[in-house]
C-alpha cells in the first residue's frame, strides 16, 4: 500500500504532525523504532506534561534563544493558543501554572498521551512501532519513499522527519535523522547541549560542602572574560556533588557553552546573587546598624535569615569569619567583604554533562533551508521537518514543545496539502 505522508518519529512533533495530515485526509503512516508512542511527553514536566506555556508570542520566542525568531511565521498560522485549543477539543482540560506553563487538570502526562493516540486511531493513521527506519529514499531532487531496517520499502511522495535531536535518549531521539538530512543536502549546524547541568571542579564542589543545598529565588548570571555578565536569569538553583543545578543553571548553561567556544576557554565565571531585591549598600548598612544594637550577639545569629543556614555558614567560612565571633568585634571591612560575598559569589565552572545528558539539543538542520510557513525542505521536494531536528531550542518550561507542536503542525498539514496538490 503507499501512503500520501509517512512521519517518521511518534514524540510530540511527529503525533501533531501525523494527526495534521491525518485531518487532511491523507493517508497516513506514522513510524516509530520504539515501543511506545509519546515517550518523550510523558515524561515532560516530571511526568505531568507541560503542554504548552500561555505567554504572549513575543515572550514565547524570547525564551527560545536559539532561532526563536524562525517561528514567526509559523505562530501566526497556529499558535500556543491553538495548542489550547486543539487539547480541549480532545478532550483533555489545561490549567495554566506559574510563568504560563499549561498543564492537564489531570496532572498526568499519559491522559494526554492517550488522547492524542485516540485521534490518530480516529483518523485512520496506521501506525507501525518496533520499526527503526534505515534510510529516506529520495529520486530526481524528490521524496521516493522510506526504507526500514527490516528491508522494508516504503513509497510515499511526503516524509515528515520528527526523529528529535540527540538528548533524553532513552526516549529514543539517538540523532538518526541528521544523516538523511545530510543526504537531502541539508546543513547540521553543530550540536551542543542545551537545558544541562552545569559541571565545575572548584574545591567546595569536590568537597560536596554544599551538595544537596538548594538556594530559592536566585539571580544567577554567567561572566564573559571581562566580568560582565552575558546573561542571568532569576530562579531557583542547586549545588551538586559534580558541580550545579536546578532551573536557573539550566537557562545558563548554553551560554557557558558558547563562552567556553567563543573565547577558547577552559573555565568560566559563573556569578550568584543570594539577595537579588536587594542593594549591596543597604544590607551592609543594615548589618552594621545590628551589630552595633547588640554587639555581644553572635554574628551568625545577627545575620540568621539573611540567607540559608548552611550558605551563611559558608560565606562566613570563605570570608575567615568564625561563626561565634560577636559581631562587635568584626571590622567593617570583613562585613563588606561578607556581603559582596552574599550579592556576588564568583566560581568557576569547566562544562556540562554530556548531551545524553541534557533535556534539550542546541543546533541541528539550519533554518536557513527550511520554509517558515510550512517547514518544507528548500532543497528536497516533499520533505518536511519539525520538532527538535531543527535548530531551534528553548528554555524548560513549555517552550520547546511548544515549538515542536507547532512545527510539526505546519510539517504534517503541508505534507497533506502538496500531496493533494500533486493529486489533483
Amino acid at each position: 500500500m503507499d501512503y500520501d505522508v509517512i512521519v517518521i518519529g511518534g514524540g510530540p512533533s511527529g503525533l501533531m504532525a501525523a494527526i495534521a495530515a491525518g485531518e487532511k485526509g491523507a493517508r497516513v503512516l506514522l513510524i516509530d523504532k520504539g515501543d511506545k508512542l509519546g515517550r518523550k511527553l510523558a515524561i515532560s514536566g516530571g511526568g505531568r506534561c507541560n503542554v504548552t506555556n500561555r505567554l504572549p508570542v513575543e515572550e514565547i520566542i524570547k525564551h527560545i534563544p536559539g532561532n526563536g525568531k524562525f517561528l514567526y511565521s509559523a505562530f501566526s498560522i497556529f499558535s500556543n493558543e491553538d495548542i489550547i485549543r486543539f487539547f480541549e477539543k480532545l478532550g483533555i482540560d489545561l490549567k495554566e501554572e506559574d510563568h504560563g506553563r499549561m498543564f492537564p487538570v489531570s496532572n498526568n502526562a499519559q491522559s494526554v498521551v492517550d488522547a492524542l493516540l485516540q485521534q490518530l486511531e480516529k483518523l485512520r493513521v496506521r501506525v507501525f512501532k518496533n520499526s527503526p527506519v534505515a534510510d529516506v529514499l529520495y529520486e530526481n531532487g524528490h521524496v521516493a519513499g522510506v526504507l526500514l531496517k527490516d528491508g522494508q520499502k516504503l513509497a510515499t511522495q511526503s516524509v515528515v522527519i520528527a526523529v528529535g535531536g540527540k538528548s533524553v535518549p532513552q526516549t529514543g531521539s539517538t540523532g538518526d535523522g541528521y544523516a538523511w538530512a545530510e543526504k537531502a543536502g541539508h546543513t547540521i549546524t553543530e550540536l551542543f547541549p542545551t537545558e544541562v547541568p552545569v559541571t565545575s571542579t572548584e574545591p567546595f564542589i569536590k568537597k560536596k560542602t554544599l551538595q544537596g543545598l538548594s538556594l530559592r529565588d536566585i539571580q544567577l548570571s554567567v561572566l564573559n572574560p571581562k566580568g560582565k555578565p552575558l546573561v542571568s536569569h532569576r530562579m531557583d538553583m542547586l549545588f551538586t556533588h559534580f558541580g550545579v543545578s536546578g532551573p536557573a543553571v539550566l537557562r545558563c548553561s548554553q551560554f557557558v557553552v558558547k563562552a567556553m567556544k567563543k573565547w577558547n576557554l577552559k573555565e568560566v565565571t559563573m556569578s550568584l546573587d543570594a539577595i537579588p531585591d536587594r542593594k549591596e549598600e543597604e544590607v551592609f548598612q543594615e548589618i552594621i546598624k545590628m551589630v552595633k544594637g547588640e554587639p555581644k550577639k553572635s554574628i551568625k545569629n545577627t545575620l540568621k535569615g539573611l540567607v540559608p543556614e548552611r550558605y551563611l555558614l559558608f560565606l562566613l567560612e570563605i570570608h575567615h569569619i568564625d561563626p561565634s565571633e560577636q559581631g562587635g568585634t568584626i571590622s567593617n571591612e570583613k562585613i563588606r567583604a561578607f556581603v559582596k560575598g552574599c550579592k556576588q559569589f564568583q566560581f568557576k565552572v569547566n562544562g556540562t554533562l554530556p548531551l545524553e545528558k541534557a533535556f534539550v539539543t542546541g543546533g541541528g538542520i539550519t533554518v536557513k533551508e527550511i520554509e517558515p510557513q510550512t517547514m518544507a525542505s528548500k532543497l528536497m521536494d516533499g520533505l518536511y521537518f519539525c520538532g527538535e531536528i531543527l535548530d531551534i531550542h528553548g528554555y524548560t518550561g513549555g517552550y520547546n514543545i511548544t515549538s515542536a507542536l507547532v512545527t510539526g503542525r505546519l510539517a504534517g498539514t503541508n505534507a497533506a496539502k502538496s500531496v493533494k496538490t500533486k493529486r489533483a
